[in-house]
């Protein structure tokens, strides 16, 4: 496959991450009300979707490392594509939920593949650049999922949002039917065998690189999580948005996580990977302090809360792309294997910081402002470490 074709998969798996997410955001306090349910009800159709998604990849990686990453994708996307036609017809809150979980357990297969995709077919830095690339793809797909999602909420009701995700779904099996070759040079046999998963499981646990920097794009994603899983809520619900212009918050917000993603290709050619792990940290670092500076200083508002998260989330472009291809650099031979345990870690925690958010929403936007000072001091600190763990990856496998 050509260089191209290959961040155009990658960018179309990774998409559809945003897309799920993201899309029916501004519909959210529609849905909530159309089914009567509490805000934090609500929301489980996002967190026990992203919990799916996290555990899913400990079966998904290592079953690519077995099969191939080829057939694991066309399963995970066509079922991917059956729950989002099932989370559009949904009769109630819990069918919807059931719909969406398995959603967030079959799309789980396109982004362990991917990154395992980019650890068959390119060396560790080169990785972290292509990764950069589908990660703006990424950020394209959450530039348009917000807008769209809010149009579509607005025009034909919340529904609308879901029915999009089963085209996208759709779009994607097909390209990846027709398209997409195997990379995986050499099939791991033994790669399901309990004997092997214990064996390959603690080799990767003990990998101090892959810890520093599946923690960079964890602590990262934590705060993104934060905004999402609370932020519709806050404009639409305290700050009166209508859902349209709530969409073009999070189109903003995705615009700025793109030119993160940008920074970081052109720091890798010109810096390096340490100082570009240490520019992400500072971005980081900076919009944590605008939150915390603006609301010490009583200013309120939509503005107060969107600025600070442009900032936060150009770091956020920075870290993935490093944070992401640099956990699984170690282990070129089990790759899978430990992309869907860098996969669970990732959202582990960003079920965490929904549930945080849930618990703690008090109508405010205090909460959000109290996780994404918390978050920011977080990437900023193991972007640091991070930065002293540059060099040639450790015990390749």
């Amino acid at each position: 496959m050509s260089q191209p074709l290959v961040v155009l998969i990658l960018s179309l798996l990774l998409g559809l991450q945003p897309l799920t997410t993201d899309l029916y955001l501004p519909a959210l306090p529609a849905l909530a009300a159309h089914f009567g349910t509490a805000p934090a009800t609500a929301q489980l159709t996002l967190t026990a979707l992203i919990l799916a998604f996290g555990i899913s990849q400990l079966l998904w990686g290592p079953l690519s490392d077995r099969i191939g990453r080829r057939r694991v994708l066309l399963a995970g996307v066509a079922g991917y594509t059956v729950a989002a036609i099932g989370s559009a017809v949904a009769s109630s809150i819990e069918v919807l939920i059931f719909w969406r979980l398995l959603q967030g357990a079959c799309m789980g297969a396109g982004t362990v593949c991917s990154r395992a995709i980019v650890r068959d077919l390119y060396a560790p830095v080169d990785g972290a650049k292509i990764m950069s690339k589908g990660l703006s793809g990424l950020g394209v797909a959450a530039c348009l999922g917000p807008a769209l999602g809010g149009l579509l909420g607005e025009a034909f009701g919340w529904r609308a949002t879901l029915v999009a995700l089963v085209v996208a779904g759709a779009v994607t099996l097909y390209v990846v039917w027709r398209y997409f070759e195997e990379t995986l040079h050499e099939a791991h046999p033994a790669a399901l065998h309990p004997a092997t998963l214990a064996r390959t499981a603690r080799e990767i646990a003990v990998n101090r690189r892959f810890w520093v920097f599946s923690l960079l794009c964890t602590c990262s994603l934590g705060g993104l999580m934060s905004f999402l899983v609370s932020s519709s809520f806050i404009f639409i619900g305290l700050h009166g948005m209508s859902k349209a212009a709530y969409g073009l918050v999070l189109f903003s917000v995705s615009l700025f996580y793109i030119g993160g993603t940008l920074i970081c290709r052109q720091a890798l050619v010109r810096f390096g990977l340490q100082r570009t792990l240490l520019l992400g940290g500072a971005l980081s670092l900076c919009g944590g302090a605008l939150f915390a500076g603006l609301a010490l200083a009583g200013v309120a508002g939509s503005w107060a809360l969107i600025v600070p998260a442009w900032i936060y989330m150009m770091g956020h472009g920075c870290h993935q792309p490093c944070g992401q291809s640099g956990a699984i650099a170690p282990f070129p031979k089990v790759a899978g294997a430990a992309s869907a345990l860098t996969g669970f870690v990732m959202m582990s925690v960003a079920f965490a910081a929904g549930r945080w958010m849930g618990a703690h929403a008090d109508g405010s936007g205090l909460p959000l402002i109290q996780a994404m000072v918390f978050w920011s001091l977080a990437v900023a600190f193991v972007a640091f470490i991070c930065s002293r763990h540059t060099g040639s990856p450790a015990t390749p496998r």
